[in-house]
C-alpha cells in the first residue's frame, strides 16, 4: 500500500510539472502577443525609432518566441519574474506578492460565506423537498447565479455604500492594522463573489442531501423518532458532502482569479487591479508574472484536491489498495 501510494505520487508529480509548463508556457504567449509596444511603453511616444530599437534589443524582444519563452522560465524558476517596465520601475515578483494576500484573503472569506449560508438553506431545502420551501430557495438561488458578480458588486454598491453608508468602497486595511477594521472594508466585495459558489454550493448540496435522505438508514432513523435536525446533521449531512468538499477546493483557484473584476470594481490593491492597470499601460511583465501565479495556485489547488481523493471517498482508496 505505501509502495502505492508512492507511485500515484510520483505520477500526480511528473502530470503536476507538466501541467505547469504547459500554463508557463500559454501564459507567456498569450501576454507576448498582446497589441502593443513595450518600448513605447517605456520611453513614450516622440521618440526616434532608433531609440526603440534599442530598447525591444536589451528587453530580447528581437529573439526568437521560445527562446524568449526559455529565458523568461528560467528566470521564473529562480523567483525572478522580471522588472515592471512602468514607472515606478520596481519588480515584478515584489509587486505580485504585496497584492497577493489580499486576493487570497478575499476567495477565502468570500468561501467561508458561501460555506456558512449555503449549507443551512440546502439542508432546509433538502428536507423540505417538493414543498413551498424548497421552490422559494431553489428559485432564488436560481436567480443569484443569473446575476454576473460585477453587477451584483454595482448593485450593493449602491445599497451598501453609496445609500446606507454601511461600508467604504475604494479603501482597504490590511490584516496586520486590525482585524475589525479590515473585515469591515473586506467583507462587501467577499459577499460579491461569494454569491455564485453560494448558489452552486446550495444546489449541489441539495441534490446529495435529496438521495442520502432517500436511503434505508436514514428511513430507520425517522422511525426510532430522531429529530429532523439531529437526522440531517449527523446522519444525511457528512455521506453527502464529497461533491460539495471537492467542488470547494476547485471553487477556491477559481475564486483568485475571479476576484479580479470584483477588486477593480471596489479599487482593492489586489491582483486584479494589479492585472488591469499593467495591461492598460502595456506592462507586460507585470501582466505575465500576476496571471502566471493565478494559473498556479488553480492548478496546485487543483492537484491537491485530486490527490484527497482516496481520503474524502473510501471507496477510491479501496480501489487502489
Amino acid at each position: 500500500m505505501g509502495r502505492q501510494m508512492i507511485r500515484q505520487l510520483g505520477v500526480k508529480l511528473a502530470e503536476l510539472v507538466g501541467v505547469l509548463l504547459i500554463v508557463s508556457f500559454g501564459v507567456f504567449l498569450l501576454v507576448a502577443f498582446l497589441p502593443g509596444d513595450p518600448a513605447v511603453a517605456i520611453l513614450g511616444k516622440g521618440h526616434p525609432p532608433e531609440a526603440y530599437a534599442e530598447v525591444r534589443a536589451q528587453l530580447g524582444l528581437n529573439q526568437p518566441v521560445l527562446e524568449r519563452y526559455l529565458n523568461w522560465l528560467g528566470g521564473v524558476l529562480t523567483g525572478d519574474l522580471g522588472q515592471s517596465l512602468v514607472p515606478p520601475q520596481s519588480e515584478v515578483i515584489d509587486r505580485v506578492l504585496a497584492a497577493l494576500p489580499v486576493s487570497v484573503e478575499l476567495a477565502v472569506l468570500g468561501l467561508l460565506i458561501a460555506v456558512v449560508v449555503s449549507v443551512p438553506l440546502a439542508m432546509w431545502s433538502a428536507y423540505h423537498e417538493g414543498g413551498r420551501v424548497d421552490r422559494l430557495i431553489s428559485a432564488g438561488m436560481f436567480g443569484v447565479l443569473s446575476v454576473p458578480s460585477f453587477l451584483a458588486g454595482l448593485l450593493l454598491i449602491m445599497v451598501a455604500v453609496n445609500g446606507l453608508g454601511w461600508f467604504p468602497r475604494a479603501e482597504w486595511v490590511r490584516l496586520s492594522e486590525g482585524l475589525f477594521a479590515n473585515l469591515h472594508h473586506a467583507i462587501l466585495p467577499a459577499i460579491t463573489i461569494s454569491l455564485v459558489e453560494m448558489a452552486m454550493f446550495t444546489r449541489v448540496l441539495r441534490n446529495d442531501l435529496i438521495v442520502t435522505l432517500r436511503e434505508d438508514y436514514i428511513l430507520a432513523s425517522h422511525a426510532k423518532g430522531m429529530p429532523p435536525l439531529r437526522i440531517l446533521l449527523s446522519d444525511a449531512l457528512r455521506p453527502s458532502s464529497f461533491s460539495l468538499v471537492t467542488l470547494l477546493g476547485l471553487s477556491l483557484g477559481r475564486l483568485i482569479g475571479s476576484t479580479v473584476i470584483v477588486e477593480y470594481l471596489f479599487a482593492l490593491p489586489g491582483m486584479g487591479s494589479l492585472v488591469v492597470n499593467a495591461a492598460s499601460q502595456g506592462d507586460y511583465p507585470m501582466v505575465q508574472g500576476v496571471v502566471l501565479a493565478i494559473a498556479v495556485i488553480y492548478v496546485l489547488t487543483n492537484a491537491v484536491i485530486d490527490l484527497s481523493y482516496g481520503y474524502l471517498d473510501p471507496r477510491i482508496r479501496r480501489a487502489h489498495v
